[in-house]
């Protein structure tokens, strides 16, 4: 049985990830390559992101060693262009999510007060940490909203 706050963490993440996974919905393959300057992520990019993090927090910070996860973007730190295949980015970002809920699931009321110092962040409870993710999610699914309002997916040379 799944313990009480577990259970309330488990509902925050469900709902505030709907802020992302609602947007999966309706989008094509060409909003994948939308950005808003040249410079900037596309939302394909992003979508891949989003998925790298939830499997890197469910691994090194939720303590799931059975993940395997090869987070390109966040060792590339740029959008390299390569990430253009609608059905495998969201096949991707419904992979990670279940692994960070069943992650989730695990972990028990106790666990939540328990301390993670990562490089990115520094120590913090389990429970803070789960309002990183949850806000990381949150801040790049804000940035895909705006792209896929605002963006295009012209090339610089055609500008």
């Amino acid at each position: 049985m799944t313990d009480r706050q577990t259970t309330h963490f488990l509902t925050l993440f469900s709902e505030s990830r709907t802020r992302f996974s609602n947007q999966l919905e309706t989008l094509s393959s060409d909003d994948l390559l939308k950005k808003i300057a040249p410079a900037s992520n596309s939302v394909g990019f992003l979508i891949r992101h989003i998925g790298d993090v939830e499997l890197l927090f469910a691994k090194n910070v939720f303590g799931n060693s059975d993940i395997r996860v090869k987070a390109k973007t966040v060792m590339d730190k740029r959008d390299t262009g390569e990430w253009n295949d609608l059905l495998e980015l969201i096949d991707y970002v419904n992979f990670s999510a279940t692994q960070l809920t069943e992650t989730i699931q695990r972990m028990t009321d106790l666990d939540w007060e328990k301390e993670i110092t990562t490089a990115e962040f520094g120590t913090k409870t389990n429970a803070q940490a789960f309002g990183r993710i949850v806000s990381h999610t949150a801040y790049h699914a804000g940035q895909m909203a705006l792209i896929l309002k605002y963006g295009s997916s012209l090339n610089t040379r055609e500008l």
